[in-house]
């Protein structure tokens, strides 16, 4: 019997490729008779790790259901130097992608595409398959990007980039039950100056030639959000269907004796009396901010583990800080040896193995996507620092809306090229914000744990709505295959 098949194009970035590897095999558990072609190209990103992991999933799966294909690159690479330089690298995969479902020896049932790739709807449309878009950030943001690419195409773009003039303002945006700081919208839909607007606003134009939307979400997470979502017209089916999470080893990062020696450490500490300081895997800070969260951490007095990577040179773009060197130099000094009862530096931090350590009582994060669904999961509190993308808006979601974080920071933003902040975030920002942090409310540790039962069942269950959303969007294609 042949297998209906999908094809998924993520984009080749860990935070997204992980997900959308997961999300392929929860779909494959739930149907057997579905198997998943991976086409994976070659991003802006160092590719080796990348390779690593398709590598290690090739072997691992099975291979009459996944099948992974790197494409070749492009035979005329993009200018890097182009603003648009980004964008015309997912343009110049659309011949690569054709031609790899062309030379499938069926019709694939339909696309499965990043947020990022929705221009390959284009190529979709060309084959006459139907297309679908994995979003793989929060419902929140998929709510803002077609909010502001509708107030776009009906007022103009001044509508959006005007919001900028005074960065203390507030509007009452669709899908928040408050008013939303301007100073906590994505930076791409603010820049007067920039390129991303627009890109952006094509993406969303896309989103709407989909047939679905799938939301790395779930509706008890973000019930407000998604319901509005979901009473819009002229915005195709949204299917929450999250948390989608990698919770077990990542193939391209095999336990180490770095790693044995982490959770060795963390399981000689006292049940949740340590603060885990992350900042994803873009995450490092200058010396001059450096200097000043660690002060802050010292005063608190608290237990810690910290990830604190090397950052890459001024002026260098799309570079990622060092998963092997730690930022030492910038320490104060003594700042080792007075806190080595209690404290401990590190690199590269294996996330999940960390959070789900009983040692572990709150998480000092930059409000990735995926670190707010993992801190969730495992019930441990979070206190907010944005860094980039929409993660000052996901920080205010988290505070504000939700109210399942304390907040060091919702509208501080990293500049990579200048390796620089739009402020310095004071020593005693950071105690101030470490002690609430660790001694959270019983409301919100309630809320808390309440949350993270909450997201262990909605997909774990016949009855968990993230589950109901994957079956009905796996009977449309079969419905779709049978039509055909």
């Amino acid at each position: 019997m042949t297998k209906t098949e999908l094809v998924f194009v993520p984009t080749p970035g860990m935070g997204h490729l992980l997900s959308t590897v997961e999300f392929a095999k929860l779909i494959v558990q739930i149907n057997p008779d579905i198997s998943i072609l991976v086409l994976i190209y070659h991003g802006v990103q160092e590719f080796t790790k990348i390779q690593s992991y398709i590598d290690s999933q090739s072997r691992e799966l099975d291979s009459n259901q996944f099948t992974f294909i790197t494409l070749p690159p492009p035979s005329n690479p993009p200018d890097p130097t182009d603003p648009t330089f980004h964008g015309n690298v997912i343009q110049a995969q659309h011949p690569l992608v054709k031609k790899a479902v062309q030379d499938r020896e069926s019709k694939p049932a339909a696309f499965v595409l990043d947020l990022l790739n929705a221009s390959m709807i284009d190529v979709a449309n060309e084959l006459d398959i139907p297309s679908y878009i994995y979003f793989t950030s929060g419902a929140n943001f998929l709510h803002i990007m077609l909010h502001f690419q509708r107030v776009a195409d009906e007022q103009g773009i001044d509508a959006v980039t005007g919001l900028t003039d005074d960065p203390e303002s507030v509007s009452d945006l669709p899908g928040f039950m408050n008013p939303v700081p301007t100073k906590v919208l994505p930076l791409v839909f603010l820049d007067k100056d920039n390129v991303w607007p627009s890109s952006f606003f094509n993406l969303a134009r896309k989103f709407r030639e989909a047939k679905g939307i799938l939301v790395n979400s779930f509706m008890e997470l973000e019930s407000f959000t998604i319901l509005s979502l979901q009473n819009q017209d002229n915005i195709p089916t949204i299917y929450p269907v999250g948390p989608i999470l990698t919770l077990e080893n990542r193939g391209d990062c095999k336990p180490s004796n770095d790693e044995e020696c982490i959770i060795n450490w963390l399981d000689g500490q006292p049940k949740a009396s340590v603060v885990f300081l992350c900042f994803g895997s873009g995450g490092s800070f200058n010396a001059e901010q450096v200097k000043e969260i660690a002060d802050g951490v010292d005063r608190s007095g608290h237990r810690f583990l910290w990830s604190l990577r090397k950052p890459v040179q001024v002026g260098i773009s799309g570079g990622l800080p060092s998963e092997h060197m730690i930022f030492d130099d910038a320490l104060p000094e003594g700042f080792i040896d007075r806190t080595a009862h209690r404290g401990k530096i590190i690199p590269w931090a294996p996330q999940v193995a960390v959070l789900a350590n009983q040692a572990i009582g709150g998480f000092v994060s930059h409000c990735g996507w995926n670190s707010i669904l993992e801190s969730i999961w495992f019930g441990v509190p979070l206190a907010t620092w944005p860094i980039y993308s929409e993660q000052q808006l996901n920080a205010f979601t988290l505070v504000k809306e939700l109210g399942l974080a304390v907040e060091i920071k919702v509208d501080f933003r990293w500049d990579f090229m200048k390796q620089k902040g739009n402020y310095l975030v004071k020593a005693e920002e950071v105690e101030d914000g470490v002690r609430k942090l660790m001694s959270m409310d019983d409301e919100m540790k309630r809320k808390v744990r309440e949350m993270s039962e909450k997201s262990r069942k909605v997909l774990q269950t016949d009855k968990g709505y993230s589950r109901d959303s994957l079956i009905r969007f796996i009977a449309e294609i079969d419905e779709n295959v049978v039509l055909t």
